[in-house]
């Protein structure tokens, strides 16, 4: 059975990245999501994609520059889905206490070495302060932020993001000891599934927002997908 992350809470329906689109996820009856987080400047894990404020707040600069108590003010509806009431940016916090996922993808974007060891750190004590071990891995592309996966969060779970065929992404998933591998659905061949799969990875494919092709990919056998549209990716699989 192929289960369903929903890709910011539900991207194509509700403001990402917020609690109305984590709570939207759930109210479509899918309890599984995926995240993007950046620390803020007294460093606090808050969940926004980008490194910068622009494309969802129309704000200037980057999250880095702001304490965790400003920028839980700005309201990060800009550019998204039409959304009655404003939706700040959430501490990740937030989200552990009032959204109750059953597995949750944490992705943490490239970072120099000193601030990948800080950000999986403070990763590492939330969960293990909220009991969600068993709950969470922590995904990235960036080399640097699986080594220091490895060397300072132990205890977390890993997966590597692949978005290019260049590397082969299962060595590489290999090599930084993963569980997971989130693979561009461009990448996701049934060669390199039943590979990965042969691995022992959970292959998780991003980001399926088509009915067909939710339904080719889970035929081919994939564990999970990411999706935009949590709701009609569970009408569709269900059907």
């Amino acid at each position: 059975m192929t289960l369903l992350y929903g890709h910011r809470g539900a991207k194509g329906e509700a403001p990402e990245n917020t609690l109305a689109s984590f709570q939207h996820c759930l109210a479509q009856g899918v309890n599984r999501c995926e995240l993007d987080l950046h620390l803020s400047r007294d460093h606090e894990l808050m969940v926004i994609h980008d490194t910068t404020l622009k494309r969802t707040t129309s704000r200037r600069g980057k999250v880095s520059q702001h304490d965790a108590a400003e920028l839980v003010t700005f309201d990060a509806r800009h550019g998204g889905p039409g959304w009655p009431q404003p939706c700040p940016i959430p501490r990740l916090e937030e989200l552990f206490e009032q959204c109750p996922f059953e597995h949750w993808q944490l992705e943490v974007k490239s970072a120099s070495k000193v601030r990948a060891a800080r950000t999986v750190q403070a990763i590492e004590k939330l969960v293990a302060r909220h009991g969600l071990l068993d709950k969470v891995i922590v995904t990235s592309s960036s080399r640097e932020v699986l080594r220091a996966l490895e060397r300072h969060a132990p205890a977390l779970s890993r997966g590597l993001v692949a978005e290019y065929a260049w590397l082969d992404p299962l060595k590489v998933a290999r090599h930084y000891g993963c569980e997971m591998l989130v693979l561009n659905w461009t990448l996701c061949t049934p060669e390199r599934l039943q590979k990965a799969q042969k691995q022992g990875l959970h292959v998780s494919v991003w980001t399926v927002n088509e009915v067909a092709l939710m339904r080719r990919l889970a035929d081919f056998g994939v564990d999970s997908l990411i999706t935009d549209f949590p709701g009609l990716a569970k009408r569709t699989l269900s059907s």
